[in-house]
């Protein structure tokens, strides 16, 4: 299958140019660097695209410009430290801007950029995302400037002889207005790439990998009761078939009434073997006086491998070793860690299930969504079979309320939460309000505050409601939920929920704020 992909030098929107290229119809992954010709020519490429990154290229380790490239006579894009790692390598000149851009800019395009394949049929003036502190003072030889704004004389450049591009800005984020045309233009016009990918097609593969490399072993899935565990957990079964058995831990920190929908929708709906536990108490005693949220993750990733290799060792004794464990990770939560393969990557939090693993864990790894998208993992689900109520579920975190509690967790405070997030979801489902935002939820604070409840005094806990649009997970905006449906949700909570007397809504995109408050 032609592909385009991403060569990784650690910026966090780098994921998201492989997400638009899908999107256009063509294939891609995310690969360091360093990575050899041999995998990349395995992929069938019809060109490459640089990311960005945090570094600039003269500090001493930043990352370079892989030996194979220029032989390669592959078509490029270089995407802000793409195109200044380009320039710098084929004899332009990058230096320190006197006015770094960071935020919304306006290019405009010279007038070989109106002729330009990269820009065909696209507006001579347009609002972009800028992210950079140095710039490009001189573009190489045989490269023509392309694009410029006030701050930055060569805000795109190309040599149209070679196929190589490069943007100062992110076409990948959509608050660059004409992104997605241009890198349909660089795959298309530019790349001659077939635009003929789907999402579905990911299952057949995924199953065909896990086959070939789990083989005769067996192999335990740690199903959370999201679409991507539940997602993994069918690709592997139809992988695998017997060799597979599902655990579900209930740990304390999910949702109203989740582990019985998980446990019930398994077992009755898709008949796949599942291994209820009841770890309660366990988690609780280990989170006993935790407040800070990193350390929250890694114990409670910790915990649950522990669990999940006490369950591998017990099932082993009936029906023999298990070698591996599955889990639901999507690039979301990789890019965001910084795991081992993103070696240029910064870490935004610890994932648990990413950089909360214990360093000597029993089990293998099998990860089949690894580099999937949430939208792409629920069209798979679909595909699969997977119950619509399942596939469309908001996402929740691994470490579950844990997160959502702000400080101490105590079994008052979660059902406190759990009460006040079910209302909030409630509500969103009967006003057909659920679907239209992409993840809404309850936070409670480690706040208390005055309040007047009859003709009493109180002093109790301050919750924040949050809910988000997003495409992609990685930038998000606040849902602008209508005012009377966020005060009969207000209302519920606090007459409905003891210990409750204040409600809040959070109106923070992100960046610069995480969708998660921990």
């Amino acid at each position: 299958m032609p592909s385009v992909p991403v060569l990784d030098f650690g910026s966090q929107t780098a994921q998201l140019l492989v997400r638009r290229v899908r999107e256009l119809g063509v294939y891609s992954e995310l690969l360091p660097p360093d990575v050899d010709w041999a995998t990349v020519q395995a992929l069938q490429p019809c060109g490459i695209i640089l990311s960005g990154a945090a570094a600039s290229v003269y500090d001493p380790h930043a990352p370079a410009l892989p030996a194979w490239l220029p032989a390669s006579q592959l078509p490029v894009l270089g995407v802000c430290y793409g195109m200044q790692l380009q320039s710098h390598t084929q004899g332009g000149k990058v230096q320190p801007a006197s006015e770094r851009e960071f935020g919304p800019a306006d290019i405009t395009l010279t007038a070989a950029g109106v002729d330009s394949p990269l820009f065909a049929d696209l507006p001579t003036t347009q609002r972009v995302w800028m992210s950079h502190g140095d710039r490009i003072e001189a573009i190489p030889p045989d490269y023509t400037a392309l694009a410029t704004t006030t701050n930055t004389p060569y805000a795109a450049m190309g040599n149209a002889a070679r196929g190589w591009y490069g943007v100062q800005f992110h076409p990948e984020v959509i608050h660059t207005t004409h992104g997605r045309e241009l890198l349909r233009n660089f795959l298309v016009q530019v790349c001659h790439c077939p635009t003929t990918w789907q999402p579905a097609n990911f299952v057949a593969q995924a199953v065909q990998q896990v086959r070939e490399r789990i083989g005769e072993q067996r192999v335990l899935c740690a199903l959370s009761g999201g679409v991507d565990s539940a997602v993994a957990a069918l690709i592997i079964h139809q992988a695998i078939g017997e060799q597979l058995t599902c655990v579900f831990v209930d740990n304390g920190l999910l949702r109203l009434n989740e582990a019985e929908q998980v446990i019930r929708t398994f077992r009755e709906t898709l008949h796949i073997p599942l291994v209820a536990v009841d770890a309660r108490e366990e988690f609780l005693a280990a989170l006993d006086g935790i407040t800070d949220p990193e350390q929250k993750r890694k114990i409670i990733g910790a915990k649950f491998i522990r669990i999940f290799e006490r369950e591998a060792n017990r099932l082993a004794d009936q029906q023999g070793r298990i070698r591996f464990l599955a889990q639901g990770t999507l690039y979301p939560d990789v890019i965001e860690s910084r795991a081992p393969d993103r070696a240029h990557g910064v870490t935004i939090k610890t994932h648990h299930n990413v950089g909360g693993l214990p360093a000597d864990m029993q089990m293998e790894l099998v990860e089949p969504l690894r580099y999937m998208f949430k939208d792409e993992v629920r069209a798979a689900g679909l595909a699969l079979g997977l119950p619509e109520e399942w596939v469309w579920r908001h996402p929740f975190p691994g470490p579950g309320l844990a997160v959502r509690i702000l400080g101490a967790v105590t079994w008052e405070r979660l059902e406190r939460l759990r009460r006040a997030d079910a209302i909030f979801l409630d509500e969103l489902r009967a006003a057909s309000l659920y679907r239209s935002t992409q993840q809404a939820f309850a936070v409670l604070l480690p706040v208390q505050s005055v309040g007047v409840m009859g003709d009493g005094r109180t002093y109790a806990d301050v919750l924040a409601l949050r809910a988000i649009t997003t495409e992609d997970y990685m930038t998000a905006d606040w849902a602008r939920l209508p005012n009377d449906f966020l005060a009969r949700v207000s209302s519920r909570i606090v007459n409905e929920v003891a210990g409750i007397n204040r409600v809040v809504y959070d109106i923070s995109s992100k960046p610069p704020a995480t969708i998660e408050w921990e």
